[in-house]
């Protein structure tokens, strides 16, 4: 028995199915060759967790839901919840794209390989203040709407 997570998970529910969607088309960046290890908000980029948005879009500090990644099984055994933080923007993000971050190395983006980028259903669900959490993607979230 688990009082919280019964607590929680109707909310993370009822937050992923009243969210609008949009169709948006991803790309994938690691960490290597001197990319940043910061975010345009200061924040260390987080793998499975941080991504680019164009912010005339999808404004910095969205909490999003792509479907599709949620239940991904990552590197660690543990699976991804389909929540991402806006934390970044790109100078070649405009429009309905995004850009996914994974991790350290060419072979962080293999969990997100067989996924359709062309077509991923993206739904914010709520904001956050500060930085996004640092957790790899296997994390519990409480999903705060507007």
């Amino acid at each position: 028995y688990d009082p919280l997570g019964d607590l929680i998970s109707p909310t993370n529910q009822s937050a992923v199915e009243n969210a609008s969607a949009w169709n948006m088309r991803a790309t994938l960046y690691h960490a290597g060759r001197g990319m940043n290890s910061r975010d345009s908000l200061g924040c260390r980029v987080s793998a499975m967790r941080t991504v680019a948005v164009d912010p005339a879009i999808v404004a910095r500090h969205s909490i999003i839901f792509i479907k599709e990644t949620a239940g991904l099984v990552l590197p660690d055994g543990s699976v991804h919840d389909g929540f991402w933080y806006a934390s970044d923007i790109g100078g070649a993000i405009h429009g309905s794209r995004i850009d996914l971050f994974t991790g350290a190395g060419a072979g962080s983006m293999r969990p997100l390989m067989g996924l359709n980028t062309r077509t991923l259903t993206v739904s914010k669900v709520g904001e956050f203040s500060g930085c996004p959490p640092i957790d790899g993607g296997s994390g519990s979230r409480v999903v705060a709407l507007r």
